[in-house]
């Protein structure tokens, strides 16, 4: 199995997320509330937050995708920004796919902020390329990319076709399957964490697209010794030092403890904190700490209970959890306030939200 698969497929009915604060102590609070499936969120340099909201799907075409389940498009994935304390929708009818009722959509996935009003956003897929290739079903659609937004026009603009470079180059030389996920947007170049890729892809400022790192498929003991369990690069954030750090979901079986942050050093990938679970999202605050978002705190297989965290990581490795009880917690970002900010009910239609921790 490939990218967020099984997440994909969980339709929540859930409106309000379950949240237990941890250390920081202060009962948290709803910034932004009615939201499509909503993933990761980022702060622009005026303080503004923007959201992905993966949508709902729609009334097709419909196909088969990866899992494989019947997704059907649908332009209703969107890019929310809370301003001033105003939530509004500045980019709507974004592509996105789902199932019945709208659950678990892929569309919209990760937002990165570079200085006032641009914004990088991922499109995700979760199938092979093919589809949306020419005679694919979502031809033209968009998805399977990285995009360029202007926050205050609200329109956007591709800026690489992943999907068209999966096909091209298969990073990690297993089936051909795209999943754009995870994004972080620098000077000069833009960096990408595909899902079902499972690379760490790199966009210039040209639109070129170059492999950072690939990372293989772990071979572990269930449901058969030697199964091969992917690895599904799900986030990428910069370090204190400089260096990317990548946060791993993996693949089935989806083991408690099997994920990894990992380290981009000269030769590769190295691990750098382990013994988490279905990491979602990874960020670095003031302080140096790392900060991670379990999706589900125990394991994804089914029936996935979806009640995740967020931990902190000190730089001495001491771990805290933030945040329990979080009900599928998507994203994590710090506000200009120092506080962290947390999008939950990431598998809701209509659900899902945004919570100010501490």
């Amino acid at each position: 199995m490939r990218g967020l698969r099984t997440i994909v497929a969980v339709v929540a009915t859930a409106a309000v997320a379950l949240v237990a604060v941890g250390a920081a102590g202060a009962a948290p609070t709803v910034v932004a509330a009615g939201l499509d499936n909503p993933r990761g969120l980022t702060f622009g340099a005026d303080g503004t937050l923007y959201v992905a909201e993966a949508g709902r799907g729609g009334s097709g075409p419909c196909f088969m995708n990866s899992e494989p389940s019947l997704v059907c498009f649908g332009p209703t994935g969107a890019i929310t920004e809370v301003r001033h304390g105003v939530q509004t929708r500045i980019a709507s009818g974004l592509p996105s796919l789902a199932g019945a009722g709208g659950g678990g959509a892929i569309g919209p996935v990760d937002v990165s902020a570079l200085g006032n009003g641009g914004v990088h956003f991922t499109l995700g897929l979760g199938s092979p390329p093919s589809v949306v290739a020419p005679g694919g079903p979502i031809a033209g659609s968009g998805m399977g990319s990285v995009n360029r937004l202007n926050g205050r026009s609200g329109t956007w603009t591709q800026i690489a076709n992943l999907a068209a470079n999966e096909t091209a180059t298969n990073p990690d030389g297993t089936d051909l399957d795209t999943n754009p996920y995870g994004v972080l947007a620098l000077p000069g170049r833009t960096l990408v964490a595909d899902a079902g890729g499972n690379a760490l892809l790199q966009v210039s400022a040209s639109g070129a697209v170059s492999t950072v790192a690939a990372f293989p498929p772990t071979p572990v003991n269930f449901p058969f010794p030697g199964f091969l369990m992917d690895a599904v690069p799900t986030s990428v954030a910069q370090g204190p030092d400089g260096a990317l750090y990548v946060g791993q979901l993996t693949g089935f079986p989806f083991p408690v403890g099997g994920s990894t942050v990992w380290r981009i050093g000269p030769s590769g990938p190295v691990p750098f904190r382990t013994g988490f679970t279905n990491v979602v999202d990874i960020t670095f605050g003031s302080d140096g700490s790392l900060y991670v978002v379990e999706i589900d705190s125990s394991s994804l297989r089914l029936p996935p209970e979806m009640i995740g965290s967020l931990i902190r990581v000190a730089p001495n490795g001491t771990r805290t959890t933030i945040a329990g009880n979080l009900f599928s917690p998507g994203g994590v970002a710090f506000g200009p306030d120092g506080a962290p900010y947390v999008t939950v009910c990431s598998v809701c239609p209509g659900g899902g939200q945004v919570l100010r921790l501490g």
